[in-house]
């Protein structure tokens, strides 16, 4: 089972991600996908961490996901545009490689039989990316989330914290 979870900055992805995962799991797993990039980054790190208590098996890896999560587990993913940032950064910017790489993982996810919800943004909505790299990135992240939410189960679009069903 595949949730697709996407939206603006702050529009409550997370919120409803974990809040979702605890009322399916009283032990569920959290993949965190973002580098340490250190500065202003590292303190929205240790704010996701404090936003989840005991109950959550705490994971981090950059690119490998499904290698993290086992079978009959609720796993967050969170996030694509973290994990995205990954494969971009270490393929020189090249979209096609990315995009394949990254395909590729989530299609071992989906091969797993565990509950997976998986957290996206939705850069493509905000204003034009000012440089030719930001201009790439939102383009492998608009065919990226459309290949994960052809593929799930359940998609929500959350805005202003509510969510919407697609």
């Amino acid at each position: 089972m595949i949730y697709y979870i996407t939206g603006g900055e702050r529009s409550g992805k997370s919120t409803y991600a974990q809040n979702l995962a605890l009322s399916l799991s009283n032990t569920p797993k959290y993949v965190a996908t973002s580098r340490h990039w250190g500065g202003d980054h590292e303190d929205r790190i240790d704010r996701h961490k404090a936003d989840r208590d005991n109950r959550w098996v705490n994971v981090e890896e950059e690119k490998e996901i499904a290698n993290t999560i086992d079978s009959g587990e609720v796993a967050v993913i969170d996030c694509v545009t973290l994990w995205l940032t990954n494969y971009f950064v270490d393929t020189k910017n090249d979209i096609e490689m990315s995009l394949k790489l990254a395909k590729a993982e989530f299609d071992k996810l989906r091969s797993i039989n565990a509950t997976i919800i998986i957290i996206s943004n939705e850069i493509g909505m905000g204003v034009h990316a000012q440089t030719e790299v930001g201009r790439k990135f939102t383009e492998l992240q608009g065919w990226m989330n459309q290949y994960i939410a052809k593929h799930a189960n359940h998609a929500v679009f959350m805005v202003s914290g509510l969510p919407l069903t697609l």
